[in-house]
């Protein structure tokens, strides 16, 4: 029954997110913490800052760890099955329609359309997780850690994965 859920849980997450693996993440979060309750939003948190960390699509890399938490190998194997086929599929289908029609002002528009609701789904997931992070370490933490992540990663060029590491190692020691 598990794996049934998981293979929904991604199939119907994945076939609603326009817009790719980022765009997906809010519904995957709200699925995944708010309705099964398989992981908790810190867990989730985690997982996502780790997942961007790694190369390839978040979308995938997400279904896979959650997949284990929640079934072992084979729920992996289910959750990755249940977002990356059925995209494949739907894109391979959609790609040729819009192909066909790309000088089409209703597909112009169209797309046009989606841009903003991407960008409010994002804002979301960022919102809750400040948010989630002022209440669980305070703001003053949360301040230290996006003014070290900025200055790292804007003034000292330095790759966001060893960002990502090192925050998590000053989590482990100081929270």
């Amino acid at each position: 029954m598990i794996y049934w859920k998981l293979f929904l849980s991604f199939l119907i997450t994945n076939l609603l997110g326009y817009g790719g693996g980022p765009a997906t993440i809010p519904l995957i979060k709200n699925d995944v913490v708010n309705r099964h309750h398989w992981l908790t939003s810190q867990d989730f948190q985690e997982a996502f800052a780790m997942g961007n960390s790694l190369p390839g699509p978040i979308a995938t890399k997400m279904a896979g760890y959650i997949g284990y938490k929640v079934g072992g190998l084979f729920g992996s194997f289910v959750a990755v099955f249940a977002t990356v086929i059925p995209s494949l599929f739907l894109m391979i289908i959609m790609m040729s329609i819009l192909y066909k029609n790309r000088h089409s002002i209703r597909v112009k528009r169209m797309t046009s359309y989606v841009k903003p609701t991407i960008v409010v789904l994002l804002g979301l997931l960022t919102y809750e997780s400040f948010s989630e992070s002022i209440l669980s370490i305070g703001i003053l933490q949360v301040i230290f850690i996006a003014l070290c992540t900025f200055l790292l990663m804007e003034k000292l060029k330095i790759h966001p994965a060893i960002i990502v590491f090192v925050a998590l190692a000053y989590g482990a020691i100081n929270l």
